[in-house]
């Protein structure tokens, strides 16, 4: 074990050993002798004593100012731009700050012993009072804030449309444009971060309905013959091209002859209607675009690919095919305004597949006939309240045509002109009328909605093959209803 006296003997020796040593160093160092060299001392540490770090944020307009009254006696101020804030110190703890131009700087102030009484990050705006002003009286439904960032100025908050958070952002624009001489040559810049409380949600009920009168006449008579006197011979042959139709409606008719002279009379009349009726809905929300196609695509060809084999002159060519639309279309994009009213736009179009001016190409043996489309379309934008009716009406097309064909002087002929020409009549009669009512919709539960096969059952085959029907009848026609027993639904079937 050892003793207290051992180790204060021990801690001696040390302290005379490490003495020893300094002294043959120093003494060394005088003879010249070299050694390890000395470190050089550590610099001192820099303190901070004004940074952004603990500045408090301090927004100004232009020409504006502030007071503050800080809790210690003032001896020295900083100011990083005087140009665009500038600090005056009117008493021992009072201070004035001025915003002069448009930009941030920082303000500091000192005490007598150089410690930070307080620090700001000024930030100098435009003078928005008037903007926040104007759009709480013009909109006092609606909790929209009013910022300025730099030479900007930015709306946030909620509205409870889209048409007051447009207006809230022109009325922005309007005030920060005309405010300065500045801010109108420069053009401010409005950011519009307003947020719409709830999207509204828009239900178009369309009715596209289209009556297309059709009436044809065809009457002509094709003469083939000849006639001679002596060694003169007069050949004609004089048939009926129908040029207004393009060919004869059908393929009968009536021949008879005299002589050398042959006669084929055609007489047709064709009368039709076509009745087109859509009824699309479509739902979309406020300021969005909703699209319904009720028809199909059909192929178009649209060029040619040719290649050619290694060792063979002849290229190979293979059709492009395109498809394009064709029916009842409808596009719109509903804005919800205010309660009840809406902004709609409106494009609607319905096409038809027809064979007037077709075309076929013929490439390398390959026919490829591209029909022709006729279009009419239909393109609006309207204000119009929630269950309000528009309807583009008007749109009717009347078109003839009449071609008359026939040996010249012969055709002319009071009474015998007729077996000389053919006569093609075409009339043409299409009214077409849109009828749009926008709804403002809200969600339902499924069992509130109805389809079209509710209630719907194949009937059976004895009743098919016998009766002729093609789903199930619930009850006997002519029947007085049973007594109300039950309360309930009933006459569904439920799978």
């Amino acid at each position: 074990m050892i003793s207290a006296r051992t180790m204060s003997r021990s801690a001696g020796l040390a302290l005379l050993l490490a003495a020893g040593l300094l002294a043959t160093h120093a003494a060394a160092g005088k003879l010249g002798m070299s050694g390890p060299p000395v470190p050089p001392p550590a610099p001192p540490v820099v303190q901070v004593s004004a940074s952004d770090a603990g500045a408090q944020p301090l927004a100004l307009g232009v020409s504006k100012s502030i007071v503050l009254d800080l809790p210690r006696d003032i001896k020295d101020v900083l100011v990083a731009d005087p140009k665009i804030a500038n600090a005056v110190v009117r008493s021992a703890r009072r201070a004035y700050i001025i915003g002069g131009a448009l930009g941030q700087t920082n303000v500091y102030f000192f005490d007598a012993q150089g410690q930070q009484i307080a620090g700001f990050d000024v930030a100098v705006t435009r003078d928005l009072n008037g903007i926040r002003q104007a759009i709480r009286e013009a909109l006092p439904d609606c909790d929209i804030t009013v910022e300025g960032v730099g030479d900007a100025v930015v709306l946030s908050g909620t509205a409870s449309s889209q048409a007051e958070a447009q207006q809230a952002y022109d009325m922005a624009v309007h005030l920060t444009n005309t405010g300065t001489a500045e801010a109108v040559d420069k053009g401010a810049k409005v950011v519009n971060a307003i947020v719409v409380r709830g999207n509204d949600e828009v239900m178009l009920k369309v009715t596209v309905a289209e009556v297309e009168r059709d009436l044809v006449k065809q009457l002509g008579i094709s003469l083939n013959g000849s006639l001679g006197y002596g060694t003169a011979v007069l050949n004609f042959n004089n048939d009926t091209p129908f040029s207004a139709s393009g060919q004869p409606l059908s393929s009968s008719f009536i021949t008879g002859g005299f002589k050398s002279v042959s006669a084929t009379l055609k007489a047709m009349e064709q009368a039709g209607v076509i009745r087109t009726l859509a009824e699309p809905n479509l739902t979309a929300i406020s300021g969005e675009t909703a699209t319904f196609l009720a028809g199909g695509e059909f192929p178009v060809l649209s060029g040619f690919s040719c290649s050619s084999n290694s060792g063979s002159t002849v290229a190979t060519c293979q059709p492009s095919i395109e498809f394009k639309k064709f029916g009842v279309s409808l596009n719109f994009t509903p804005v919800v305004l205010s309660e009840g009213r809406i902004s709609l736009k409106v494009l609607t179009e319905v096409s038809q597949l027809v064979a007037t001016n077709a075309l076929t190409i013929s490439v390398q043996g390959t026919n490829a006939t591209v029909p022709s489309i006729r279009v009419r379309r239909a393109e609006t934008t309207v204000e119009i309240p929630s269950g309000g009716s528009l309807a583009m009406a008007g749109m009717i097309q009347n078109m003839t045509q009449q071609s008359i064909n026939g040996l010249p002087g012969l055709a002319e002929l009071p009474v015998l002109g007729p077996l000389f020409k053919s006569r093609d009549y075409i009339n043409q009669q299409t009214e077409l009328v849109v009828i749009v009512t926008p709804y403002v919709v809200h969600s339902v539960a499924r069992k509130e909605l109805s389809q079209p096969d509710d209630g719907f059952a194949d009937a059976s085959d004895p009743a098919t093959i016998l009766l002729g029907r093609f789903n199930r009848i619930y009850g006997v026609g002519g029947m007085p209803d049973p007594p109300d027993t039950y309360h309930g639904k009933y006459g569904f079937i439920l799978d």
